[in-house]
C-alpha cells in the first residue's frame, strides 16, 4: 500500500468480499461495492462519482489533498501545506506545520505527481514549495540558500539557481 495517495482520485471498489472495506476507506475509496451488486447501489455510487467529477471540473485549481503515513502516525493535508520534500535514499521526509513524517516514496517519484507550478526541484535531494520560500541568499560557490517560512535552510544548485532566477523574474 503507497505511503501517500492522492485524496481526489475517484475510486469505487467492487468486491466479493466485505473483509476489505474499512481499507478501501483508510485509502479514501469513494465508495464499496458489494458482489452481486444490487443496480440501486451502483446507481447511488455512480451519483457520487458524478458529483465529485462535477465539483472537480468546476474548481479545477482546487488544492489537492494528500495522505501521510509514518509508522502508526496519519495525516491529511492539502498539497499546498508541504514546505519541504527531502531525499533520505528510497525515503522522503515531508515537512509541513512542525511535522517531518519519513514516507516510503522516493523524492524523484513525488516530484513526477507534483505541480511544477508549486513546487521546485531545488537539488538532487530537496523539492521546495515555491511559496514557502521567504528570502533566497547568495553562496559563495554561485548558488543559492533558500530561506522557508518555519525553516528549515535548503541549498539550491548553481544550474537550479538559474533557473529558479528565470521561473520568478519579472
Amino acid at each position: 500500500m503507497p505511503a501517500i495517495n492522492m485524496l481526489d482520485q475517484t475510486i469505487v471498489f467492487t468486491t466479493a468480499y466485505p473483509d476489505y472495506a474499512v481499507r478501501a476507506f483508510e485509502i479514501s475509496a469513494l465508495d464499496y461495492l458489494l458482489k452481486p451488486i444490487a443496480p440501486e447501489r451502483l446507481a447511488s455510487a455512480l451519483d457520487k462519482v458524478r458529483k465529485v467529477v462535477a465539483r472537480q471540473q468546476a474548481s479545477p485549481r482546487e488544492t489537492k489533498r494528500v495522505f501521510l503515513r509514518d509508522g502508526e502516525r496519519c495525516w491529511i493535508l492539502a498539497v499546498d501545506q508541504i514546505r519541504l520534500l527531502e531525499s533520505e535514499g528510497n525515503y522522503t521526509r515531508v515537512y509541513f506545520e512542525g511535522n517531518r513524517p519519513l514516507i516510503y516514496r522516493s523524492l524523484n517519484a513525488l516530484h513526477a505527481r507534483l505541480d511544477p507550478a508549486l513546487f521546485f526541484r531545488a537539488s538532487r535531494s530537496h523539492i521546495v514549495n515555491l511559496r514557502k520560500i521567504v528570502s533566497v541568499q547568495p553562496q559563495q560557490e554561485g548558488g543559492l540558500d533558500a530561506i522557508l517560512a518555519e525553516g528549515p535552510r535548503v541549498g539550491i544548485s548553481r544550474r537550479q539557481s538559474r533557473k529558479l532566477r528565470e521561473l520568478l523574474s519579472l
